[in-house]
């Protein structure tokens, strides 16, 4: 299930001002987020790529929620592109929860433009991210495991390059740290401990 916060959602008078203001200077603070029925299509793709099982909830949210959720829960007082917090008590069954994932919409974006692709492919790219992690994979303790299955299924799901790859400095090495320009690193994506 696709969450959406408020925050992200834009003040009609404003998105309508900003319509009509599409020869102004400056960036545009309305993001155009995919529709949740084609995320929710894709959650269910990927976790059926994985073989993760249960219901997974993820959060489409701001910088100053996930830099909220990465302080309460981990400690860091620095927002990142997305958490992962697996279930700590599943329940077997049809009520089986595998966990929830948190993604901040506004580094994504940043991500994306980095890049030079859409923002949809960013938020995929992520989700599989945070899916990988709530079944049990963390790349900062297994050898290269997860960049490994991270690979394998972007290549089945038609997505580029993954987070792991993009702050590893060769193939097979252990991922290290890597600041942006606003100083936040960007390869802290654990699960919650």
């Amino acid at each position: 299930m696709i969450l959406l916060d408020p925050e992200l959602e834009p003040d009609p008078a404003l998105a309508s001002a900003n319509a009509r203001k599409t020869a102004a200077p400056g960036p545009q603070k309305i993001l155009r987020i995919p529709s949740t029925r084609t995320l929710d299509r894709f959650l269910a793709q990927a976790q059926e790529a994985i073989g993760l099982r249960g219901q997974v909830t993820v959060l489409l949210s701001t910088d100053a929620t996930i830099r909220d959720l990465n302080g309460r829960f981990r400690g860091k007082d620095e927002a990142t592109d997305v958490l992962s917090f697996p279930s700590t008590n599943p329940a077997s069954g049809p009520e089986k929860i595998a966990g929830d994932v948190a993604i901040s919409v506004e580094t994504a974006q940043k991500q994306a433009a980095e890049r030079g692709h859409p923002l949809g492919v960013e938020l995929r790219v992520l989700m599989l991210h945070g899916l990988l992690h709530l079944a049990g994979y963390d790349h900062e303790t297994d050898a290269g495991k997860m960049q490994r299955r991270e690979r394998q299924l972007r290549a089945k799901l038609g997505l580029p390059q993954g987070l792991i790859e993009r702050t590893a400095p060769e193939r097979g090495s252990a991922p290290r740290p890597r600041s942006t320009a606003g100083g936040q690193a960007r390869a802290t994506r654990r699960r919650k401990p």
